[in-house]
């Protein structure tokens, strides 16, 4: 008797993916992965981060029904966002109604991890959030050799949140498609894996910067305010 094998689909962060003839416009399952993360890096009480609660609060933000979209929460966080370590549970709420085994067993509710926390400082929908997000990263995961590099992203999230963005954006993007093989430890043998060409430009441009006159950035960063 033949056995039919199953095929398992490695699964994928798609927090970046955008529909191949919309230009940069988001897939569902994208805006689905970061509505999780960002909900998960902002929120603080567990009631409001089991599936249900996240599935209320995605639905809001949509002008949808939380029944509509909960599947698919279901599906991104079980067999995406928690097989890939971006997210894990946190514990268990009790609960006095339902079936007995989920009340013995209580509803989960989550969690990110440290690779769940660069992901969120990836996106730009919370930059608010972003220094915060990236300085418990660091502290989660602070050792002697992280410290230039700590200190370098700290200070350029105050003086070029927009290049760091850039950065972070296309490290997760790079993990997606298989260059990076995992989002830790971030470091600059990762980092370099992640350049391409427009962080080349802007690093040769920085390059360049830093080594002129006074008398010569000026005229630069007049052009630059008038085109920009």
């Amino acid at each position: 008797m033949n056995m039919l094998k199953t095929k398992r689909t490695t699964p994928k962060l798609s927090v970046f993916q955008t529909f191949k003839t919309k230009g940069k416009e988001f897939t569902g399952e994208a805006m689905r992965q970061q509505g999780i993360v960002m909900h998960l890096a902002t929120e603080t009480l567990p009631t409001k981060r089991t599936r249900t609660a996240i599935a209320h609060r995605l639905a809001e933000r949509n002008n949808t029904t939380w029944q509509n979209i909960y599947s698919g929460i279901f599906r991104d966080l079980d067999e995406i966002l928690l097989p890939l370590g971006i997210v894990e549970e946190a514990g268990r709420l009790p609960i006095k109604r339902g079936p007995k085994a989920l009340q013995d067993q209580g509803v989960p509710y989550y969690q990110l991890t440290n690779s769940g926390l660069l992901v969120a400082a990836s996106l730009t929908e919370i930059s608010k959030e972003r220094i915060r997000i990236m300085s418990d990263f660091f502290e989660m995961n602070s050792n002697s050799k992280d410290k230039d590099l700590r200190k370098s992203i700290l200070t350029l999230l105050d003086v070029a949140p927009n290049f760091v963005s850039s950065l972070l954006k296309r490290y997760v993007e790079s993990y997606s498609e298989g260059k990076i093989d995992q989002l830790i430890p971030f470091d600059t043998d990762s980092v370099k894996k992640a350049f391409d060409e427009t962080l080349m430009i802007q690093r040769e441009l920085l390059e360049g910067f830093s080594s002129l006159s006074n008398l010569d950035r000026e005229p630069i960063i007049n052009f630059l305010k008038r085109v920009a």
